[in-house]
């Protein structure tokens, strides 16, 4: 049987909600929360010469640009910062960042011998992130004295392989999709290398000191019912399998969120994680009322709340909490916006977000006895 120990910490909340154990309050942490909104981010990266790269690459930074956000508002986890596509880069795909661009590989997946050459990479080639992941771990601080958990990531096979054989972003999807219906033989190939690299890129993080990873289904919500689950559900739960549940003792939440995966909710519950991931597609008391005591939910404030007047913010946050609904014992619900913060966002909002979710949902705890 799982242990549900944690380890003694400062503020355990997010941790508790995880594994639906009660807490004092909601707590909150946001999907990009260490970005491009904050002016000091901002002055990290023109160090690391204006480079996204240049960033995630080296501990020290990555290190800084993940507790900025911690140091300017009572956010209750960490995230790593890191890129989704650090995975195929180490299988030597040629990730690059361009001024003004996403994210762009050098060498896409094209064909069935591109497909042969595919393996799990050695993962001293993504030691920068496991370095960064201990050095983050320090920055927290130790034992009764850590602010913070820290949660590790990756993104799924899935969403991994459309980037892969896209060569980058994409609005259709064309060449992904058109290798997946044409040869699923390959796809089928890809997405399994993918599934057992992403494990074994979280276990390595897991041992580095992350204590608790996410895996974001990004364009899982870009499948076709029936496709979903055949290609991007089934190997989420195959990286799910083989990921450390504990280590050192102390219990590992897993999360699982897929944008635009709200029709298959109850299968994306089932899969064994701890917690799923919604989007502000989603009620949550709907939500909750599909997946019952399964697992603990997360989200689902729509990013753009965040460019409206701090009053009109604490409107929505209070709607989403009152969406959730009556806490009950083992109800589990870690407040989240439902996709990454915005770049433009208005740095002061984010604060407002932030003390509105533990302040009112302190008062529904008070008013429900």
């Amino acid at each position: 049987m799982t242990s549900t120990a944690l380890p003694p910490l400062a503020n355990d909340r997010f941790l508790r909600a995880c594994l639906r154990l009660p807490t004092d309050c909601t707590p909150v942490w946001l999907m990009r929360q260490a970005g491009r909104y904050l002016p000091e981010y901002k002055a990290t990266r023109m160090k690391a010469g204006n480079s996204f790269m240049g960033l995630a690459t080296n501990p020290e930074y990555a290190t800084e640009v993940t507790i900025q956000p911690l140091d300017r508002y009572a956010l209750d986890a960490a995230i790593l910062f890191s890129d989704i596509l650090t995975v195929p880069d180490a299988m030597g795909l040629g990730l690059s960042f361009g001024a003004g661009e996403g994210p762009k590989f050098a060498h896409p997946i094209k064909d069935e011998a591109d497909v042969a050459k595919l393996a799990v990479p050695d993962m001293d080639k993504l030691r920068y992130v496991f370095d960064a992941v201990a050095s983050i771990r320090r920055a927290l601080g130790s034992g009764r004295e850590q602010r913070v958990p820290l949660i590790g990531f990756s993104g799924s096979p899935w969403t991994l392989a459309c980037y892969m054989v896209e060569g980058g972003g994409s609005d259709d999807y064309r060449l992904v999709k058109t290798l997946m219906y044409r040869r699923p033989d390959l796809m089928h190939r890809i997405l399994e290398v993918n599934a057992d690299a992403v494990a074994a890129y979280l276990n390595a993080q897991i041992e580095a000191g992350a204590q608790a990873v996410m895996v974001f289904d990004s364009w899982g919500g870009v499948l076709a019912d029936g496709a979903f689950q055949r290609f991007s559900l089934a190997y989420t739960e195959r990286v799910l399998r083989q990921l450390k549940r504990e280590h050192e003792g102390f219990r590992i939440p897993h999360i699982v969120f897929t944008k635009g995966g709200g029709l298959w909710l109850e299968a994306i519950a089932a899969t064994g994680c701890d917690v799923v991931g919604i989007d502000w597609t989603v009620n949550l008391g709907s939500a909750r009322a599909r997946v019952g005591n399964k697992v603990a939910i997360q989200g689902n404030l729509d990013p753009n709340v965040l460019f409206a007047e701090p009053e009109q913010v604490r409107a929505e946050v209070a709607r989403t909490l009152e969406s959730f609904g009556a806490l009950r014992p083992g109800a589990g619900h870690v407040f989240n916006l439902g996709h990454g913060i915005s770049q433009h966002t208005p740095p002061d909002n984010v604060s407002v977000l932030v003390d509105a979710v533990h302040e009112l949902s302190r008062r529904q705890r008070v008013a429900q006895g």
